[in-house]
């Protein structure tokens, strides 16, 4: 269920193809896998299919966080837009020092069409549901949703598109993420402490990439760590390295070429401080050993 302002201000938007489908409650969200069909539904008396994409993953932010990381991309044009959206839903102001969470359903490769090219809904979809919807695509309702899907793609690309399914079987699709949803979750899969020291101060962590993305790495949760700025720079340089056993490595060079580094080598050899407390999204052992064999610089 799509706010009307919401869907209208990211249709006039097409370039921003990653985008935060917030709520304001701060839930979570399970009703479908990272890699599904997401779809597009605007409220009554609009009540049409506009669009779709793909979900990446759901998290909750803080508001400022969410527009750090999404900017525009969060259907607003700015963080006090955000802020009074938010609050409109939540039928009460925000103070001045309020940053709460809000749920982030996390979508890439989206695209809209314009009212006059969008299709109504599944039949047996009913009028009271307002939180959405889940199909098997293999269900008469779930074929309908996957046709609708393919010519509201069509339209929003005005290219030909291949005959045939165009989804497949959902549990097949990579669980990739987009950028700005990496950032994301790798902030909340470390619960906002840097895994080398345990640094909390949000301003300076950032999502580094294990094997970078320029080296056929990937925007996933276990190829990601949080790391202070300045840590996350000696790590992308081979100053620093992580092993398989989590444990990290600090190279020589970074005494002979600075002269200095005894914050890291006071650390070397012990455990990351900060791990996600799911395994799934603790870092991956073959991008670690990528990292020490081919960026960490030993000598």
């Amino acid at each position: 269920m799509t706010d009307q302002d919401w869907y209208q201000f990211l249709l006039a938007r097409p370039h921003l193809s990653e985008v935060n489908f917030w709520r304001p409650s701060g839930r979570g969200f399970q009703a479908i896998g990272s890699g599904e069909p997401f779809v597009f539904k605007t409220h009554k008396p609009n009540d049409h299919l506009v669009g779709g994409g793909f979900l990446s993953n759901a998290t909750t932010l803080r508001i400022s966080e969410a527009w750090e990381f999404f900017g525009e991309a969060n259907g607003v044009p700015s963080l006090e837009a955000m802020r009074l959206a938010i609050a409109r839903y939540r039928r009460q102001p925000l103070g001045d020092d309020e940053d709460p969470m809000v749920g982030c359903v996390l979508l890439r490769d989206v695209f809209f069409v314009d009212e006059s090219e969008a299709i109504s809904p599944p039949p047996d979809f009913a009028a009271n549901i307002v939180m959405g919807k889940s199909y098997d695509l293999e269900s008469e309702s779930g074929s309908y949703l996957e046709a609708a899907l393919e010519t509201l793609l069509r339209a929003s690309t005005e290219a030909a598109v291949v005959p045939g399914a165009v989804f497949g079987d959902p549990r097949l699709v990579a669980a990739r993420l987009g950028q700005r949803a990496f950032k994301a979750l790798v902030l909340t899969a470390y619960e906002r402490r840097c895994a080398i020291t345990g640094a909390k101060i949000r301003p300076v962590l950032e999502a580094a990439h294990i094997r970078p993305v320029s080296q056929e790495g990937q925007n996933r949760v276990d190829n990601g760590l949080l790391l202070r700025s300045d840590i996350h720079t000696l790590f992308d340089r081979g100053y620093l390295g992580v092993d398989p056993a989590l444990r990290l490595h600090v190279s020589p060079r970074l005494r002979r070429d600075f002269g200095n580094g005894d914050e890291f080598y006071s650390r070397a050899g012990e455990s990351l401080v900060s791990l996600p407390s799911r395994r799934v999204d603790r870092p991956d052992r073959d991008a670690l050993e990528w990292h020490m064999d081919t960026l960490f610089m030993s000598a």
